[in-house]
């Protein structure tokens, strides 16, 4: 009998035998131990209930969490890119051409050429936001060496985890989009 009373707990159900089994226990008056094992499968009952209704909280909310960073990166993205286009554009006007490289708009206590401190130095870096930004400055080639144009394309960190969007820009300004791919020139505008 003894060990139907010590396994019961964990035989057919932590919750209900634990307390039935605790029960006998202190009605046995000593004959039977086990109280120790009846309390841990009631503990262990009652820690797993407790988890079920966080699982099923967590299976609803992490994904509406993660889809609505998406969203907020991508926007980020797009103000990234219209910042970039604005910081471009000065540029150009102070010194003639447009920027070799996104550091060339970077930060700095005495803006110069090399670092007109139109920027931030996260995307001055090229990262922000989850998403990675890659500027190319297109010179021209009888030119003086300085860019005459530009692109700048900016692309998820981790697909489908940061971004699901890929980004385009150049001199124009018009803000290009795709899907599952990186986006260029032909991709469709933003409205």
């Amino acid at each position: 009998m003894w060990n139907l009373v010590l396994h019961l707990p964990f035989r057919r159900g932590r919750g209900i035998m634990g307390h039935i089994s605790r029960a006998e226990i202190r009605r046995s008056g000593g004959r039977k131990t086990g109280d120790g094992m009846a309390l841990a499968g009631l503990v262990l009952g009652y820690i797993g209930l407790s988890i079920i209704p966080l699982l099923i909280i967590s299976a609803i909310a992490i994904p509406n969490l993660l889809r609505a960073r998406m969203a907020a990166n991508e926007a980020s993205a797009m103000r990234s890119l219209r910042a970039l286009n604005k910081s471009a554009s000065v540029y150009s006007t102070t010194y003639g051409a447009y920027p070799s490289s996104l550091g060339a708009l970077g930060p700095s206590s005495s803006p110069s050429s090399t670092a007109a401190n139109l920027i931030d130095s996260a995307l001055a870096n090229g990262t922000k936001s989850g998403y990675v930004f890659v500027y190319y400055g297109i010179f021209d080639p009888a030119g003086k060496g300085e860019a005459e144009r530009y692109i700048i394309t900016a692309s998820p960190v981790t697909p489908r985890t940061t971004g699901m969007r890929y980004f385009f820009t150049d001199q124009s300004g018009t803000i290009r989009t795709e899907s599952n791919r990186v986006a260029t020139s032909e991709s469709p505008p933003i409205d």
